[in-house]
């Protein structure tokens, strides 16, 4: 996922760099997965191939946590959820609104994981008249016009915008004014915002267009290979007097 923009430092309070901050998830999402398989302790190297990053790295990350494991037994699996989970706040419940209920809205208001991990979908929130009251994900959906006494009465802090692009911006600044400090973004926009708000972009086509990419890359390495893996006798004979490919060739 990629960082709309940050105003924070490179380090947090406690020291944690963002990059270790990043794949605070991805350990807690291969941990949570071992737990539930009721296996007791993990190895560094078996974690970090679930994580899908490299042992060394993995110790590091968790030095900053200060949890070491124990040689030749591992990391106790429970205890590093519940240490990875109170790092990243989410031994609380976080009250959560969503502003765009389109497709995509409703998509992420029917998404059984936030509440399993300390997300509460606190209200679902959209501009057309016709959507209010509407019930989804078995919520109704409550019109942008409450937008600022829903947060307060909530208590929210983050907000999830799925509007479309155009809307986007106006519905941050409602956002943050309401006391909003940090917001999810899938609007195919950048968002301006104040020092001291957090924004995390999602972006599905840009993920991808580099995608795209990369099978492009990929394709082209192959046609490299079969051209290189062509006899060299095979290409003098495709070969006209000057070294090109002749635009007829003889019968």
């Amino acid at each position: 996922m990629a960082t709309g923009r940050t105003h924070r430092p490179a380090t947090r309070s406690r020291g944690i760099p963002e990059a270790t901050v990043a794949r605070l998830p991805l350990y807690l999402r291969a941990l949570t997965a071992l737990s539930e398989r009721s296996v007791p302790t993990v190895s560094s190297e078996e974690l970090a191939a679930a994580a899908g990053v490299n042992s060394a790295k993995l110790r590091k990350d968790f030095s900053y946590l200060g949890s070491y494991g124990t040689r030749g037994v591992g990391y106790d699996v429970e205890y590093l959820v519940y240490q990875i989970s109170r790092e990243l706040g989410l031994t609380q419940d976080w009250p959560v609104v969503i502003v765009g209920i389109g497709n995509l809205g409703a998509a992420l208001a029917n998404y059984g994981g936030f509440a399993s991990r300390g997300f509460r979908v606190a209200a679902l929130i959209d501009a057309d008249p016709a959507m209010a009251g509407t019930p989804v994900a078995g919520m109704p959906v409550q019109h942008t016009d409450d937008l600022e006494k829903i947060i307060k009465d909530n208590g929210v802090s983050i907000g999830v915008i799925s509007t479309p692009a155009g809307a986007a911006q106006q519905v941050c600044e409602r956002l943050v004014a309401a006391g909003v400090t940090s917001i999810l973004n899938f609007a195919p926009t950048v968002l301006s915002v104040p020092d001291g708000v957090d924004v995390r972009k999602v972006d599905l086509s840009i993920e991808l267009q580099i995608l795209a990419f990369h099978e492009q890359r990929k394709a082209g390495e192959e046609t490299a290979a079969d051209e290189a893996a062509v006899p060299a006798t095979d290409k003098q004979q495709r070969k006209g007097p000057d070294g090109d490919v002749p635009a007829v060739m003889p019968a």
